[in-house]
């Protein structure tokens, strides 16, 4: 025999209003098990942990108010058994996954807006409504401008240049950004986990506020994510933050992007092929600087071909706002020269993000931080001096990216109310990451400084090549695929591609590193023709070979 899941409606004790929790009962072999009825594009945030704390669940039906409670009484009973501060990604994710568990959850977020602040942000957070959704949506719409362009050699005529609808850009892209976040919503509501509205407040170790209304809650979890860092140079308040560059009421004829990370690259790309006279001002001598180097400096030279202007070791120093309402850039090179950049419609300020701790009550409890503001977790993203208190995400300062924090809340789920807690801990190894801008840049595993730092003994196989579809279009626009190897086993240490389509690419080639393929797997592999992924099977000679750190002359 084995169990079964029926939803409950359950009257909440902290709220009164109504909600659902599950009852374990017993399944006779061969009937149907439970389904968690995923919703399309947030399919991944509701994945069941595969181990379901049987345990829990009948502890959670026996509950009066569907949160735990002492057997003796000698314990206060609790509102929830888990509370969820931050409804973005990994917040909705751990909360999902410990509810799908039978715990009693709850969740709150601030009030939706474009714009982050103090006293607004949505359900969805970051990724879903100024980070990677809307980022992407923009990307797609950049690059019909040179599908436009390199239609007439694939033989299609235009009576008239094409012309782009800004508002219409922007209206259509809100549109979908708020059909996202009342997705996440309905999957809160049907989870049957209580929301809450407003900024949530630690109030001691097992009480969070929010709206004035008070909750007694077992477990907390920390799920705000981070913002954008604005560098103290004078007349940065002429500037704007990531945020706004993705709801602009007009396209900038002239922009000028302060930073040199993937949020950089990426806007300054999408923006140039829109149309957009761009300038990137990066401090340090490449950007792209925690990529494979090869591939940054590859990427640069793309940037460069396709329009953007770079200027590297290079940081401005003052903003300064002119008569008719744009800005002029006041710069300083490494070694000392001084530039002047004038008529910037705007200036995006790109350069890195801060875990979002302030204001929500961390130190009452003593929650400990490391020195960029982030909470200190153990390898549960259980706080190191508060063990009731859990973080994820960004506010974490592990890896910051969608994907890692949604592992980090299911499995903290897994950990908190499965039956295997002791194996529920985020796995950070080959963890893939892209930059979506044109082209992109993919890459999963270790870069080659890292790869001859840790194994002394590395080949590196690479192809430059320009693509079938650049060809023809006369676009001068290159790919480069590389393949970095352990000398000693052969294994596959890091996989990267620059080019059209690099992060659907490297997806599978992500799950292939992971389980461990070797050079030799992947020779044997029959390729895709004609693509570009197939360069990752065709290529036999390595273009050089590191031996005890240094390169030796590769094979002829």
């Amino acid at each position: 025999m084995s169990f079964a899941l029926t939803r409950l409606p359950q009257t909440s004790a902290a709220t009164g209003r109504s909600s659902t929790v599950f009852r374990a009962t017993s399944r006779l072999p061969g009937t149907p098990s439970w389904s968690t009825g995923l919703l399309g594009f947030a399919a991944g945030l509701g994945q069941m942990p595969s181990s379901v704390s049987r345990s829990a669940l009948q502890a959670r039906a026996e509950s009066s108010n569907g949160a735990s409670s002492s057997q003796n009484g000698s314990a206060p009973d609790y509102d929830y058994d888990l509370f969820t501060i931050g409804a973005g990604s990994g917040g909705v994710r751990a909360s999902k996954a410990s509810a799908d568990l039978g715990a009693k959850v709850g969740i709150c977020e601030l009030p939706l807006g474009r714009i982050a602040t103090d006293t607004i942000g949505g359900v969805g957070g970051t990724c879903i409504l100024r980070g990677c959704v809307p980022k992407k949506l923009l990307s797609y719409g950049s690059e019909f401008a040179l599908e436009y362009r390199h239609g007439h050699n694939f033989g299609w005529e235009q009576s008239a240049p094409p012309a782009l609808n800004w508002e219409r850009l922007m209206a259509n892209k809100n549109k979908e950004l708020d059909r996202l976040n009342g997705v996440y919503r309905k999957m809160l509501r049907d989870a049957g986990i209580d929301f809450f509205e407003g900024r949530g407040q630690i109030i001691d170790q097992h009480t969070v506020e929010v709206n004035g209304k008070r909750f007694k809650v077992k477990n907390i979890c920390i799920a705000t994510g981070g913002k954008p860092i604005t560098p103290p140079i004078e007349g940065a308040e002429h500037a704007i933050i990531s945020d706004q560059i993705l709801d602009l009421p007009k396209l900038p004829k002239k922009l000028a992007v302060v930073g040199g990370g993937y949020i950089s690259c990426e806007q300054a790309t999408i923006y140039n092929a829109f149309g957009s006279e761009v300038h990137v001002f990066n401090r340090t001598p490449s950007i792209l600087g925690k990529f494979d180097k090869e591939c940054t400096s590859f990427i640069a030279e793309q940037y460069k071909l396709a329009g953007v202007k770079i200027y590297t070791s290079c940081s401005p120093e003052k903003l300064a706002k002119q008569p008719d309402g744009r800005i002029t850039i006041e710069a300083k090179y490494e070694d000392g020269k001084q530039i002047s950049v004038e008529d910037f419609d705007y200036v995006l300020m790109a350069t890195g993000r801060k875990p979002n701790t302030k204001g929500i009550g961390l130190e009452k409890v003593g929650v400990e931080l490391d020195d960029k503001g982030g909470v200190k977790v153990d390898e549960y993203s259980r706080s190191v001096s508060v063990p009731n208190v859990f973080a994820i995400g960004d506010v974490t300062n592990r890896i910051p990216l969608t994907p890692v924090a949604r592992m980090e809340g299911s499995l903290l789920g897994a950990h908190l109310f499965g039956d295997e807690p002791d194996e529920a801990k985020p796995d950070y190894e080959g963890v893939p990451s892209v930059v979506f801008s044109t082209p992109q840049m993919a890459t999963v595993g270790l870069s080659e400084e890292d790869a001859i730092e840790k194994f002394k003994d590395v080949d590196v196989y690479t192809s430059t090549f320009r693509p079938m579809k650049n060809s023809m279009a006369d676009e001068e626009l290159k790919a480069l695929t590389k393949l970095v190897v352990d000398a000693k086993t052969d294994k596959v240490l890091g996989i990267h591609m620059v080019g059209p389509e690099a992060a659907e690419i490297m997806q599978g080639l992500a799950a292939a590193l992971k389980v461990g393929i070797t050079k030799k797997q992947l020779d044997g592999t029959v390729g895709i023709h004609p693509t570009s992924a197939e360069e990752f099977v065709t290529m036999r000679k390595p273009a050089r070979r590191i031996r005890n750190k240094e390169k030796v002359k590769a094979a002829a």
